[in-house]
């Protein structure tokens, strides 16, 4: 099957897929939150090739069919530690991608690298509340969109999410965040009522709720002129049978469908619209195992030079895993931490630290029972973080546990136990003694943290006292090698923070 053509998928295969055949509608494809999953994951779902089939297959059996993608198609396995987009970029091209807006990672390795990509990329890139004026990315971006389809028009527009406290310092620079929610209903409005827009989608990387604001629910609730929102960054699975979750009132009373399909690929979002009366209905479609037998060897044959890489990592074993550790459990995150607080000691001259913290959105992936490989440890920890110690005040690391309480609680070692209430935190106890607010306490976590990242911004001030000189997979690898030399990695399960 060629890549640069629509292969022809019978109607019968179609069917079996259970895809949907509506060659005078529009068919709106959509991915979100993809990560570097070019390859399946830990579970045997996603992958490059197998989407194609799904694209291949609608797109041949219906004609007005648009791809999107809502936000980091990059960062999660080695493809991006080995070659920093590259891969990824240049699969949103060969898939056929027709529009796509940035997600926090594509900035991880800083908006000038970003900007070399995209100057390659065919896809056309939309941005709505981000003023590029005059950085980097000026003039890789429109504002908007709009696509006719059988004398109907469809506008669209980017919905960034705020730069400061989500992306690391440094790594957005010439970057201006407008307000996303003012930005899209002036742009919405002028789209529906200059453009004579029938139809207004917004694709968004906002998250579908939660803080800090604004989410996918607070941009439906507040719209007049949004009839869509295609939803990325908080890896969200919206089931199309959940119509409460699916469908939101918007602030003249008409419904709002938000759509998101998780993360890695693992599934791709169908969004049919009649074109003679714009009505819609929202579908997924899971990327598995079925797809195997169509895949395009010519796709295949444009990663093999990446594929070595990533495949020699592989297969270099460095640990043993005495069970299962999933990254969405507590074992996995009870691990790092553990290691983050015995390797604070190191960094600290040998004198003990009082606690670590590590964020488990850092986990991309699990560790299987048994042998434990070179490649697993990097795409277990893949970003380009360093261990830090840092001094923080007792009242600040009350505020900071209460920003994990926030997210539903985060990575500590097992020395503090914490209990939360109403995404608060209600009890906080180290070595089993309260929080001093007046004491001073070293800590160590990564430099994303105690910058201000992921809304930290309790920690933002804190002195630095110590850092590694190394990224914290390569800490982790020594740690394996050394500190748990003969040991089988089988960390407690418990819940650290807690109801």
């Amino acid at each position: 099957m060629n890549i640069f053509s629509k292969a022809f998928l019978s109607v019968g295969f179609l069917a079996a897929l259970s895809l949907p055949v509506f060659a005078d509608n529009l068919v709106i494809l959509h991915t979100n939150d993809t990560h570097s999953q070019i390859d399946p994951n830990d579970k045997n779902m996603g992958g490059v090739l197998r989407r194609k089939v799904v694209i291949d297959s609608v797109r041949a059996n219906n004609r007005n069919t648009i791809l999107i993608d809502a936000g980091d198609a990059v960062q999660g396995t080695m493809f991006f530690n080995l070659y920093g987009g590259e891969v990824e970029y240049k699969m949103l091209d060969l898939l056929g991608y027709d529009m796509a807006i940035l997600g926090n990672h594509d900035f991880d390795n800083g908006s000038e690298a970003l900007a070399d990509l995209l100057k390659k990329s065919n896809t056309r890139w939309i941005s709505t509340n981000y003023d590029l004026t005059g950085g980097p990315l000026d003039g890789l971006f429109e504002p908007y969109a709009i696509y006719e389809f059988d004398g109907k028009k469809i506008g669209f527009i980017g919905i960034n999410l705020r730069p400061h406290g989500m992306i690391a310092d440094g790594n957005y620079n010439g970057v201006e965040y407008l307000d996303g929610i003012k930005a899209a209903n002036a742009t919405a409005w002028h789209l529906r009522h200059n453009e004579k827009a029938d139809m207004v989608i917004a694709i968004s990387h906002l998250g579908y709720s939660g803080k800090p604001a604004p989410k996918d629910l607070d941009l439906a609730r507040q719209s007049e002129d949004i009839d869509i929102i295609i939803g990325g960054h908080s890896h969200t699975y919206i089931n199309p049978s959940d119509s409460a979750k699916a469908y939101v009132e918007n602030a003249a009373g008409r419904p709002v469908l938000i759509a998101q399909v998780g993360k890695q690929g693992m599934n791709v979002g169908l969004i049919d619209i009649n074109l003679d009366d714009l009505t819609h209905t929202y579908s997924t479609i899971a990327v598995d195992s079925r797809l195997d037998s169509r895949t395009s060897p010519d796709l295949a044959a444009v990663l093999v030079p990446y594929r070595h890489g990533v495949d020699s990592l592989m297969q270099i074993k460095v640990a043993e895993s005495a069970g299962n550790f999933e990254n969405f459990e507590p074992g996995l995150i009870n691990f790092v931490s553990d290691f983050a607080f015995d390797m604070g000691r190191k960094l600290n001259g040998g004198k003990p630290v009082d606690l670590a913290f590590m964020n488990k959105g850092s986990l991309r992936r699990s560790l299987p029972e048994g042998d434990v490989t070179l490649g697993m440890i990097m795409m277990m920890q893949p970003f380009n973080n360093y261990l830090e110690v840092i001094d923080v005040k007792g009242k600040d690391l009350l505020e900071a546990f209460d920003v994990m309480a926030m997210r539903g609680g985060d990575g500590v070692s097992a020395n503090v136990d914490a209990t939360m209430k109403d995404k608060k935190c209600t009890s906080v106890k180290i070595n089993g003694k309260n929080i001093d607010p007046t004491k001073t306490y070293r800590l160590v976590t990564i430099d994303y943290l105690a910058n201000g990242g992921d809304y930290m911004e309790p920690l933002a001030s804190a002195p630095k006292i110590a850092r590694s000189h190394q990224v914290v997979y390569k800490d982790l690898l020594d740690y394996l090698a050394n500190d748990m030399k003969g040991q089988k990695i089988n960390p407690s399960n418990t819940r650290r923070m807690h109801d």
